[in-house]
């Protein structure tokens, strides 16, 4: 003859174990679900930086021709690419930028280097070459239209 008791805390665990199956069986949906999600968004990352890779390199500047020899007057600042391997006007313009307490205008760059700066056409070329100075990773614009070095 069996014990009612031991009968009905049997009962009881297995109604316990039903419950915690069903969590369980839940919580892994839940898993299964996000898992899916996140290999979606890895895919998408894929494609968007692949995406990202062409449009810069279609988009980055085609060195031009010296002695039948590809050369890009401003290169970009990356690993290996020294300060003295630009003009040494750019590199007397790089000078003026670190001098300075903080970020500087074009025309207060221009007093530093000698350019009259009381002749907006004499600027405007000086101005350029910092903007270009920018594109290549060597200065930093800010909002204000300063100028400082990249941190």
């Amino acid at each position: 003859m069996l014990d009612p008791e031991l009968l009905e805390r049997i009962t009881a665990r297995r109604a316990e174990l039903d419950e915690l199956e069903e969590q369980l069986a839940k919580q892994l949906a839940e898993v299964r679900a996000e898992r899916d999600e996140l290999a979606v968004a890895e895919r998408v990352l894929e494609r968007v930086s692949d995406q990202l890779a062409d449009e810069r390199a279609s988009a980055a500047p085609t060195p031009g021709q010296v002695g039948g020899q590809a050369v890009m007057l401003i290169p970009h600042r990356e690993r290996g690419v020294e300060e003295n391997m630009l003009p040494r006007d750019y590199q007397r313009i790089l000078a003026a930028v670190r001098q300075a307490a903080g970020p500087v205008m074009a025309r207060e760059v221009g007093e530093v280097v000698g350019v009259d700066v009381s002749v907006k056409a004499k600027l405007e070329p000086l101005r350029s070459k910092l903007i270009k100075l920018v594109d290549r990773g060597w200065l930093r614009k800010l909002p204000d239209g300063r100028f400082t070095t990249r941190l």
